[in-house]
């Protein structure tokens, strides 16, 4: 039983090996000195034969093939299966300086011709060793070992994609530490990378961990890890300077034995290390004339636009959004100029972005949305928008333009009561008082020539009357002083009677369909009562403060919270669409109810 097992595995592990997509690789390093030694690997995943190597006439073959096998069992929901490697390995020596792309190697698998990958190897001028510099007898970890480091050994620098830009063009700043392959880095001990002062930022992901790969610079074979990349913009013009940064390092170096018993043992130690980079310099050129369809977008653009819906109802709500899409500052756009109808309700555009920041710069969508609401019914036209960026990579301004859309708008069912008002638009209120007149009619009295009306008994009636009333003017207003005396108290008098005017107010509102007029009259109506029985100033009450008096004066927690629920109800609905005439109503008969409560509870 169990051989048959192991048989019925190892005919699946067969057929899932020979399922497998073959995969074949070359691999070797990416910069070598004239003279070295280094490995050229092979790497194939099923097994082969009639292994041809590409052309090497620049690099000696010194050995190889070395050929090895490895395997490994893979169980996935009682499913197993085997991965099978095999490696070629050839021991290369470079013989002269240059770039040089090896060219695909093949082999053949059941029958199949395959070949891998092609690969760039840079040889460089071989490097003299240097002496072992003696680490001296201090064994301070704080030691700076000036003597024993030089600026080539080791060093960071600010690597950009370009150094003459456009304003608001993106550029890639890559910060990379370099170190001679003789420098054994073992951590990092402060950390200051640069600021990019005159640039927006945007970072781009980087792993944690510091990895360390061989690479040519100037002429020299490095060990060089990315530190952090950032996508610039530039925001000014000119030349800016990104300013020097440093890095404190811990470098492990070997101290130089003294003593006989010191040769059994490897003495190191490590020591502080601390790198300045270099200032690097931007030319910044200034964008041409732009039109006053262009809103800070440079880079290579998209623009489309679509409507939520092109057959609504009066007071429905109508959504555009316009998309530009590309690879630029998507960030920095602004907010593109809508030219709506004059009579429709326009709420202050949001955006939102779906933007991704990687070794290709900043890409993505941004979308700005924009509201509205159309009062009235007929059709209407939602023009086309103009949409203008810089592209840096031909250096012109380039326009692009949305479509147009029409929108039929039908009679709602709250339409506004009163046909002839409601028949008045915007633009036809403007010439109200500017018409032609209404003549004047009645007839003018007319006056004897000659006639003197001083000494008759009119006149003494007049004025005797008027002393009479001159006198009762003063004794009212020497009343009036005095209560006045008391501010608190008359408005505390006249807060009911403002209160209930403002209802008024409101009511009418209600009965005409104005529904954000309605709100905001009650909204008024409730703070300035509140204003005037808490003598509190409007500017400085809010709803705490107001619960926190209403609470002191001993008002029932019950129409403490019908108070607070009726505002918020009023703050949401100025800016949300309207429930409807019966929620109004509901709305105003909860209001009247809470204020004469709350009037009959609050005495002074």
């Amino acid at each position: 039983m169990i051989k048959q097992l192991l048989t019925l595995i190892i005919l699946l592990v067969a057929v899932n090996t020979q399922a497998d997509e073959v995969h074949f690789t070359m691999e070797a390093p990416r910069a070598v000195e004239t003279g070295q030694q280094f490995r050229l690997t092979l790497t194939l995943n099923n097994e082969g034969k009639n292994l041809r190597l590409p052309d090497l006439h620049n690099f000696d073959v010194l050995m190889g093939p070395s050929t090895s096998q490895s395997s490994s069992f893979q169980s996935i929901n009682g499913r197993v299966s085997e991965s099978v490697t095999f490696s070629y390995t050839y021991i290369l020596r470079a013989k002269t300086v240059g770039s040089f792309d090896i060219q695909p190697a093949s082999i053949e698998v059941d029958g199949k011709v395959y070949e891998s990958n092609t690969i760039k190897i840079q040889v460089v001028k071989g490097q003299p060793q240097k002496p072992q510099v003696q680490a001296g007898t201090n064994d301070d970890e704080n030691v700076e070992p000036s003597t024993q480091l030089n600026k080539d050994d080791l060093f960071v620098r600010v690597e950009l994609s370009k150094k003459n830009a456009y304003k608001g063009e993106q550029i890639i700043a890559t910060v990379k530490l370099f170190a001679k392959p003789t420098v054994s880095i073992s951590g990092f001990d402060d950390i200051n990378l640069p600021s990019y002062e005159g640039f927006y930022v945007q970072d781009i992901n980087t792993p944690q961990q510091v990895n360390f790969q061989r690479e040519v610079y100037n002429n020299q074979i490095y060990k060089v890890a990315v530190l952090k990349k950032t996508i610039i913009f530039p925001q000014q013009t000119g030349d800016i300077t990104i300013k020097p940064f440093s890095l404190t390092l811990l470098v492990r170096q070997e101290i130089q034995s003294r003593s006989f018993f010191d040769d059994f043992f490897n003495n190191y130690r490590n020591v502080k290390v601390k790198i300045n980079s270099l200032p690097v310099t931007i030319n910044v050129k200034d964008l041409p004339p732009v039109p006053a369809s262009f809103y800070g977008a440079v880079g290579n653009f998209g623009v489309n636009a679509s409507l939520s819906d092109t057959a609504v109802s009066t007071n429905d709500a109508v959504t555009l959004k316009i998309s530009v899409s590309g690879s630029g500052n998507l960030r920095l756009i602004q907010n593109p100029k809508v030219q709506l109808p004059a009579d429709f309700e326009v709420y202050d555009p949001k955006s939102n972005e779906n933007v991704t920041s990687d070794d290709r710069g900043m890409t993505g969508t941004k979308t700005f949305e924009y509201l509205f609401q159309p009062r009235y019914e007929g059709d209407y036209t939602i023009p086309s928008v103009d949409f203008t960026y810089f592209n840096p990579a031909s250096g012109k301004l380039i326009t692009r333009k949305t479509r147009e859309f029409k929108l039929h708008v039908s009679k709602g069912q709250e339409q506004q009561a009163n046909a002839v008002v409601g028949s008045i638009r915007k633009e036809d209120l403007q010439l109200i008082g500017k018409d032609i007149r209404f003549i004047k009619q009645g007839t003018e009295k007319l006056q004897l020539t000659g006639y003197t009306f001083f000494g008759t008994p009119g006149f003494y009636s007049i004025y005797g009357g008027s002393s009479i009333a001159f006198l009762l003017l003063v004794l009212v207003y020497r009343k009036k002083a005095r209560e006045n005396a008391n501010i608190a108290l008359m408005r505390n008098k006249k807060a009911n009677r403002v209160a209930k005017k403002r209802l008024r107010e409101a009511a009418g509102f209600m009965k005409n369909n104005q529904d954000e007029q309605f709100h905001e009259s009650l909204l008024k109506a409730f703070w300035g009562y509140l204003s005037d029985k808490l003598g509190i100033e409007v500017a400085r009450l809010n709803r705490d403060n107001a619960v926190v008096a209403l609470q002191a004066r001993n008002v029932d927690q019950e129409l403490v919270d019908g108070l607070v629920k009726i505002i918020e109800q009023c703050e949401y609905a100025r800016f949300a669409p309207a429930g409807g005439s019966q929620a109004r109503q509901e709305l105003y008969k909860q209001a009247e109810s809470v204020m004469s409560k709350m009037e009959r509870k609050i005495k002074h």
